[in-house]
């Protein structure tokens, strides 16, 4: 097996007339591109394929972190089922992995890929091709007064918290359009990211655009299957430079997907991390 593949990887550029950046949450019907005012800037990156030393990265150390655990539920075609019955079992994966005390899922995502189709509304959501990370400090917070009782939020943003999303292939494995992780150890936090505006019919919220950085280290788990799963850490309270705080990613066109592979279909959830 191959220890590293080429993906070309979108990156961003800042809006050349030095305007805040923005994506209005409204694809258009005709090219399912959503609406932005940045520049998309395509680069060629070396991804390893970290298949057998998986256990080498952390959230802590590399911001994201593998593990095999199968799921009971299997279907994911219906949203009302995922929350009964796959939220609770991935609370227990995400707790289990991070040691948090509290885990609260604010939402999820199932994506299928379906190659010449523009539609990309909120039940048929395709992979992201587009180096990102999902939260700021800003919204992070926000997520955390949004998503709990006014009551407890003061007391639980003194406390260690995170946000991060559970990701894994469903129905079969991902050799298609995989998902490329980059190891915050060679993230340059001041220069490499961007807030970015997501504006909502109704609220704004907030992520973070990555600019290319030629240090930036690439890693992918090749032919992820149903039972395995990565943690993708968006954000960590604690900043001192002990951990990693947030993992840039992205889907990517793997050029060694076999011929008549699969196309790739996932689910990742969000979620509140908190720690006693």
């Amino acid at each position: 097996m191959a220890s590293s593949t080429t993906g070309t990887l979108n990156y961003f550029l800042s809006p050349p007339d030095g305007s805040r950046p923005y994506t209005k949450i409204n694809a258009d019907p005709t090219t399912g591109q959503l609406p932005h005012n940045w520049v998309d800037h395509e680069m060629p990156m070396q991804i390893e394929n970290i298949r057998g030393k998986e256990d080498q990265f952390t959230l802590d150390n590399a911001g994201f972190q593998f593990a095999r655990q199968a799921a009971t539920h299997t279907s994911f075609t219906n949203d009302a089922e995922i929350e009964k019955e796959y939220y609770p079992e991935s609370i227990d994966i995400i707790k289990k992995m991070t040691g948090a005390s509290s885990v609260v899922i604010f939402d999820h995502t199932i994506r299928r890929r379906r190659p010449g189709e523009a539609d990309d509304s909120p039940q048929r959501r395709q992979p992201v091709a587009l180096v990102h990370v999902d939260q700021t400090t800003r919204s992070s917070t926000a997520r955390v007064h949004r998503h709990l009782p006014p009551s407890d939020a003061p007391a639980l943003l003194k406390r260690r918290f995170q946000i991060i999303n559970l990701w894994r292939p469903i129905s079969h494995i991902a050799l298609d359009w995989p998902l490329a992780l980059c190891d915050f150890r060679s993230v340059d936090v001041k220069n490499d990211l961007m807030p970015v505006a997501l504006i909502y019919p109704d609220r704004e919220g907030e992520t973070y655009g990555v600019k290319h950085n030629p240090g930036h280290q690439w890693k992918y788990l090749r032919g992820m299957e149903p039972d395995e799963l990565v943690l993708i850490k968006c954000f960590d309270s604690v900043q001192d430079g002990s951990v990693a705080i947030l993992t840039p990613h992205t889907g990517f066109q793997d050029p060694t997907t076999p011929e008549g592979a699969p196309l790739r279909e996932s689910i990742e959830l969000r979620a509140l991390v908190f720690y006693d």
